[in-house]
């Protein structure tokens, strides 16, 4: 389990965000930018004001070296191409790819300050595994898996880049395709392990990729699937 280390987590109110929170708090400094505080109250955490659509992260309030970095705003916006207006590919990408883009920026000295650092993006199982009704999310999470890439080598050896591509979460982002029995039901159904996933899980694999035990990995995209990328039942 990583331990002393200074963790910032765009968007850490909820979801995987939070449950990463939860799971770090105990043992580090977690530094928390979210729109709202209301669910980390109950935590031993830093919360720092901030809308990745339009604020400026205030570093200010951060230490003065970074050990992790994680951005976890993203968007689950799954229409019919035909029906999607060049606009919602814009929205997405602002804010899964730009958004990501400032506040890694705005933090970069810090990183570098630390000597030993990782950063942890999120993508999608829809990048890699075509899925009906994905495009513009795919588009933009595709996004994030060359800026992962890309920063991986850049950085090398003092800063690590991964990325996590999940299925569907149970997490407040996704509740309006499991908010009832036969939504939940069917999402099961296509998944080889029979159910989706859980936010604990994919903070699980966020904190291992923080910590020293994947001290040789950068560059990776690591599909945490419940193995629907890459297997047919």
């Amino acid at each position: 389990m990583i331990e002393n280390k200074n963790i910032l987590i765009i968007g850490g109110s909820s979801g995987i965000g939070l449950a990463l929170a939860e799971l770090l708090s105990s043992r580090n400094s977690v530094y928390v930018a979210s729109r709202s505080s209301e669910s980390l109250s109950q935590l031993k955490v830093n919360h720092i004001a901030y809308d990745a659509t339009s604020d400026e992260l205030d570093v200010s309030q951060l230490p003065d070296n970074l050990h992790g970095f994680v951005y976890c705003p993203g968007s689950i916006n799954l229409r019919p191409f035909k029906g999607l207006k060049t606009e919602a590919f814009i929205k997405d990408f602002e804010l899964n790819v730009i958004g990501a883009v400032n506040a890694l920026k705005s933090v970069l000295n810090l990183l570098n300050a630390s000597g030993n650092a990782s950063v942890v993006f999120f993508s999608t199982v829809a990048v890699q595994t075509g899925m009906p009704f994905h495009s513009s999310v795919a588009a933009s999470k595709g996004a994030i898996e060359g800026l992962t890439r890309s920063l991986a080598a850049e950085f090398a050896p003092k800063i690590r880049v991964n990325a996590i591509a999940p299925s569907l979460v149970d997490t407040p982002l996704a509740s309006k395709f499991l908010n009832n029995e036969l939504k939940l039901e069917k999402a099961n159904e296509r998944h080889p392990m029979g159910r989706v996933g859980n936010a604990q899980e994919i903070a699980k694999a966020t904190a291992f990729l923080l910590g020293e035990e994947s001290g040789w990995m950068t560059g990776n995209i690591v599909q945490l699937d419940g193995g629907i990328g890459n297997l047919k039942t």
